[in-house]
């Protein structure tokens, strides 16, 4: 794999990672909170998921996730690329996310519209004649699951 997608995918793979930040006081009840931890964490092995399936495909490069962050979630997840630093340099990206409403619950949210992004136009260059959208969505369910192809990739 490509150093400069490497660095890329364990850029994402941390921001990911990261503790979304709820407070439970915009909550008022636990099971509410709960319930929105539940989605969160929804979302963050969706972005896993979709992540090790761009992360060994050789042909999704770091331009092609560079690319889907412009336009994926309305662009709001901003990925810079610092090219002072060497490849293998984790300053090298910059991800900035900004938030609609509430940040907790998005974050996750625009790295897999990002990674979905990516997938479907890597399975369309790839798909020939058999590249249209329920064909994809049968792939994405095939190799993510069902449950990914059908948030993701409607």
């Amino acid at each position: 794999m490509d150093t400069r997608k490497e660095t890329l995918i364990a850029c994402l793979r941390k921001f990911i990672a990261q503790r979304p930040g709820l407070e439970f006081g915009n909550y008022g009840s636990l099971p509410a909170y709960r319930s929105e931890m539940r989605s969160i964490t929804k979302d963050r092995h969706h972005a896993e998921a979709m992540l090790s399936s761009v992360a060994w495909r050789d042909s999704i490069t770091a331009d092609t996730i560079l690319e889907a962050s412009k336009h994926a979630f309305s662009g709001r997840l901003t990925i810079t690329e610092h090219a002072i630093f060497p490849k293998t340099d984790p300053r090298r990206f910059v991800l900035d996310y900004c938030a609609g409403q509430y940040w907790p619950t998005e974050y996750r949210r625009a790295v897999c519209s990002v990674l979905s992004s990516a997938l479907w136009d890597y399975w369309r260059e790839c798909g020939g004649a058999a590249s249209t959208g329920d064909a994809i969505r049968k792939t994405a369910a095939a190799e993510l699951s069902r449950s990914i192809a059908q948030r993701w990739f409607n």
